[in-house]
């Protein structure tokens, strides 16, 4: 007897997943289906070098349905919802596909309706993200007429892709516009509900003194309830206000409607809540989640769906086998964080582990909690890793799904020391 496994979403995880799956099951035996609305797979890393210059945007895109191995069925289909005591998942177009396995890799959707004001009369003309292809495109145009001022980069709230990424951009603007020669002329800050600059005290403490030395301001705590393009304010729930000339904001996100349409699947914010080990749906046992739309403590970034789909798919086949999940994500990420002028910093941890200084994957790697060339140059090599490597799914030798504590030095270290410099 067939089964079929349906994997809704063909971004990043469930890509991987298919092919993954594709190689670890027999063709005659499980059927494996994409669903995704579109047929465009954005390589969302690149967003952030767009606004700068030195990414074009069309490299980042090319077809979801090339991107799936020989074996996996691609359906151009939108979600209406998902009948889990039935096992069908209703298509706008008004089919039905029934599933033995569900696998849900929808992500995260931008919500900037949410925020009052803030695709107002201003957006995309002196209020943008670079979150979106169409945002990262404008931006840059935005950035080569700005010769001076207050520019903003504002965290609407917190879930959002990449958590680092606004982090990096201003670190990558400092450069910029020191580059051209108007940094004495620019005031940038970093606005953010967050406490510090990041979620983890040792990286946060890092990353901090990294602003402080650049003189990029940190606002924290705040949470923005309005976007006053007009005025050129940020107006936060508490009634504190941000001047800018130039707002880069990441708006508040959500998981996919169809979720919130779906009885008994999602939260109030749409995200599936999901066993944080097995990636088991909490609603049913043959629901598996990863990526964004989790709602797992883990960070929305593709280092996670990467490691979670290691663990996933031998959870998925045990399933199929009629046995428990025995495979467990232990919260494994890891980030890029370009911080300007061709270096970059790596940080690595889990659920229960913070970032530590040392070397990923062992001894001999890529230095942690330090900025380097080396570094810069990996981020920027990592695309080609991305299409050839993380998206068929296949294995790294040396880089398992665990956080590997090889390398690492897991003594606490001053903040002030952990900053450090290398080539």
């Amino acid at each position: 007897m067939t089964r079929r496994v349906v994997i809704l979403g063909g971004g990043t995880g469930g890509t991987l997943v298919a092919n993954r799956l594709r190689r670890m099951t027999d063709e005659a035996s499980v059927d494996i289906v994409v669903v995704d609305r579109d047929d465009r797979h954005i390589y969302q890393p690149g967003l952030l070098f767009v606004p700068f210059g030195t990414t074009r945007p069309e490299s980042l895109v090319r077809p979801r349905s090339a991107q799936l191995a020989k074996g996996v069925t691609y359906r151009l289909d939108t979600v209406d919802q998902v009948d889990l005591d039935a096992r069908t998942v209703a298509m706008s177009s008004g089919d039905r596909l029934g599933y033995d396995v569900l696998v849900i890799a929808t992500g995260a959707e931008l919500m900037p309706e949410e925020t009052e004001g803030l695709t107002g009369p201003g957006w995309l003309k002196n209020v943008f993200t670079f979150y979106s292809l169409d945002g990262a495109s404008a931006l840059a145009r935005a950035l080569d007429s700005f010769d001076g001022g207050r520019l903003a980069v504002n965290v609407v709230d917190m879930p959002i892709k990449c958590p680092v990424a606004p982090l990096e951009f201003a670190f990558l603007a400092d450069a910029y516009f020191r580059r051209r020669g108007i940094r004495d002329r620019v005031e940038l800050s970093l606005v953010t509900p967050l406490d510090g600059a990041f979620t983890k005290p040792i990286a946060s403490a890092t990353l901090g003194g990294m602003f402080e030395e650049r003189g990029i301001n940190l606002v924290t705590e705040y949470n923005t309830g309005e976007v006053d393009s007009s005025a050129g304010r940020l107006v936060s729930y508490d009634g504190r206000e941000e001047d800018f000339d130039l707002a880069v904001v990441v708006p508040v996100h959500g998981g996919s409607a169809w979720v919130g349409r779906s009885d008994g699947l999602g939260d109030p914010l749409n995200f599936v809540p999901t066993d944080e080990q097995t990636l088991q749906s909490m609603a049913r046992p043959e629901v598996f989640v990863l990526g964004d739309a989790a709602d797992v403590r883990a960070s929305k970034a593709g280092s996670v769906a990467h490691f979670e789909g290691h663990v996933l798919c031998e959870n998925v086949r045990a399933h199929l086998a009629g046995e428990a999940p025995s495979a467990r994500y232990d919260g494994h990420a890891n980030c890029f964080i370009e911080t300007g002028a061709g270096r970059a910093l790596l940080i690595d941890f889990n659920y229960e582990t913070e970032p530590m200084p040392g070397r990923y994957p062992g001894r001999i790697g890529l230095p942690l909690l330090a900025e380097s060339r080396t570094n810069h140059v990996a981020k920027r090599l990592f695309e080609q890793f991305y299409w050839h490597v993380l998206l068929p799914g296949r294995d790294v030798p040396g880089i398992g799904a665990d956080m590997p504590m090889a390398g690492k030095v897991p003594a606490p270290m001053p903040a002030s020391s952990l900053a450090g410099k290398e080539r």
